[in-house]
């Protein structure tokens, strides 16, 4: 197990290695001999494809593949087992069954004989999905029913679904039916946000006698997107940033500017925390990585335990909105939308949300001692200190807006960039072990969010094949008579659909839908884009799926009540917000 372990963690690192400097070797051949690398677009698309099944296994080896739920860790004994039990098996189930039709999907490939770069048969890439695949069938299965208690349960669970697929009264829809309503229930207990999504689809085919194999073909498609290689390589610069030191370094940064003293330091922990969300691309490594530096802080300012909680929750979802954020670029592709486009238009609604969140935040603490005036030196020595990393969104920006590199070629340029000032400059991060373990954390969450991508495009492509999306459109025609009240069910819809579902599920499965509805309406797909993930970003904060709850309440060692009830006039503050992005389309350059 140690060998499979240390292959599993060698190779996912020499796939970012290799996404990491394969672009950013292009972009030099292109301005030095207005050449590139031979097949580099390719080679960089299935170093995706790597990253994601590989960085998918980890996760599932280390507990941490995306949930909607922690109903496991509040409950105990028999009900633990029972609830372990049944979210594992039906991971463990999903996974296996993606195994087998990701292996039908590369034997039709390899018997077509279809190459890849060079010769290099197309299988020599693509076998990393079914072993990716049955890896975690394997490891969710030994979750499941890791202790006597939980064998009983899974051995149980599982005679009871062998049960209803061999009982004869059952039709076809009934058993899809009851099939669909355990996913729901083995979601609700703790199991991964892929299963409920790929099992949803797996059932939905079957039920109307459609190849599920398709799915894996389906998998395959979006995660070579030739767009998708920017999330893995902005992630790995934001976890880079993170585990170097910069936090600290910026927020001597901003106690310079603002004071850590009464009021200023809400403004510094709304404007650490944002930077940190954009290049992460997750508000949960903002909060684990600043968390438990700016907790405290707060409170020793004279702020209350509560507010300060609400504060640290909310300012993390704020990155949601600025560019390069995961959910940004996963929109772009997931709309087909110029990432250049999309990112500069975001930029007025996501300072429009800071802003107002800032003002509640010096608002509810106008009794707070005014910050202290800090001396011209204290700045400029904050300033020299941290100046490499000050520098990163002037280089990615100029990157992107300056035409000398593509948003993937500048994501690759930021990861360099980071790497040589975190390691190099800095020295925060050992090029050995240190940079290993960064590589895995980041291929790890990479790999978790690509995961559910790929088995929703499924589910997307079921609905698209249905015509949900043309009945959606005959019907709102018929029933919302004009553009203000469509964009006011539009806010009530992702409103309800941030409470429950994650932003990298949900867009995958909601966009494809809205688009046709909101082009019908005039709305223009960025305008729609940016109201989607603004009303995303709410949802962080609400319950009962808000990720940055469940966040929040782990890292602070608090109930998930205790959380929500500080972050609700955040999230109130953040809903006028969300209306004025909607409702003012001039913020985000439309008509």
């Amino acid at each position: 197990m140690n060998a499979l372990r240390r292959t599993e963690d060698a190779l996912l690192a020499l796939a970012l290695t290799v996404m990491a400097l394969l672009p950013l070797t292009e972009v030099l051949l292109r301005q030095t001999w207005r050449t590139g690398v031979p097949g580099g677009a390719a080679i960089l698309q299935h170093m995706t494809l790597a990253v994601a099944m590989l960085g998918a296994a980890v996760a599932a080896r280390e507990g941490r593949l995306i949930a909607l739920s922690n109903a496991p860790a509040a409950l105990a004994g028999a009900a633990r087992a029972w609830t372990q039990a049944l979210s594992g098996l039906a991971t463990a189930l999903v996974a296996a069954l993606m195994a087998a039709v990701s292996w039908i999907f590369v034997r039709t490939e390899w018997q077509a004989g279809r190459e890849w770069i060079g010769g290099v048969p197309a299988f020599a890439i693509q076998w990393v999905m079914p072993v990716g695949f049955a890896l975690i069938a394997a490891r969710a299965l030994h979750g499941a029913g890791a202790t006597v208690a939980r064998r009983a349960a899974v051995l149980g669970i599982g005679v009871a679904l062998v049960a209803l697929f061999l009982w004869p009264p059952l039709d076809r829809f009934t058993m899809v039916a009851a099939a669909m309503a355990l996913l729901a229930v083995a979601a609700l207990a703790g199991g991964a946000v892929f299963a409920l999504l790929g099992g949803a689809a797996m059932l939905l085919f079957w039920g109307r006698e459609l190849p599920i194999a398709s799915l894996a073909v389906d998998h395959y498609r979006l995660v070579v997107n030739p767009a998708l290689p920017a999330i893995p390589l902005f992630t790995l610069a934001g976890y880079l940033l993170a585990e170097g030191g910069a936090p600290t370094r910026l927020l001597a940064v901003f106690e310079a500017l603002f004071g850590l003293r009464g009021r200023g330091i809400a403004l510094v922990t709304l404007a650490v925390c944002a930077f940190f969300t954009a290049f992460t691309g997750a508000t949960g490594v903002t909060l684990l990585t600043l968390g438990a530096l700016l907790l405290p802080l707060l409170i020793s300012s004279g702020h209350s335990r509560r507010s300060a909680l609400g504060l640290v929750t909310s300012a993390g979802a704020l990155g949601v909105l600025l560019p390069p954020s995961l959910p940004l670029i996963l929109y772009g592709v997931v709309a087909r939308v110029p990432l250049q486009e999309l990112f500069l238009r975001a930029l007025p609604p996501a300072l429009l949300m800071a802003v107002l969140v800032g003002g509640y935040a010096l608002w509810s603490t106008r009794r707070a001692a005014l910050p202290l005036p800090r001396p011209r030196p204290a700045l400029w020595a904050a300033l020299r200190n941290a100046q490499w990393e000050l520098l990163l969104p002037v280089l990615a920006f100029a990157a992107i807006f300056g035409g000398w590199a593509t948003p993937v070629e500048a994501a690759a340029v930021t990861v360099v960039y980071v790497y040589i000032v975190e390691v190099w400059v800095y020295r925060g991060i050992r090029p050995g072990a240190d940079l290993r373990r960064v590589m895995l954390q980041s291929g790890l969450l990479v790999g978790g969010v690509l995961l559910i991508l790929g088995v929703a495009l499924g589910l997307t492509n079921f609905l698209a094949d249905a015509q949900v999306p043309d009945r959606l459109v005959e019907w709102a025609r018929a029933v919302i008579p004009s553009r203000g009240w469509f964009l006011l069910a539009l806010n009530v819809l992702l409103l309800g659909v941030g409470c429950l579902m994650d932003v990298f599920s949900a867009t995958v499965v909601l966009v494809p839908l809205l688009l046709p509805l909101a082009l019908a309406y005039g709305v223009d797909p960025v305008h729609l884009g940016i109201i989607f993930l603004a009303n995303m970003e709410l949802g962080l904060l609400t319950p009962p799926v808000g990720m940055n709850l469940f966040f929040a309440a782990q890292r602070f060692d608090v109930s998930l009540g205790e959380v929500a009830r500080a972050t609700l006039p955040y999230v109130m503050v953040m809903l006028a917000g969300v209306l004025l992005i909607t409702y003012l389309p001039w913020l985000s350059g439309a008509g």
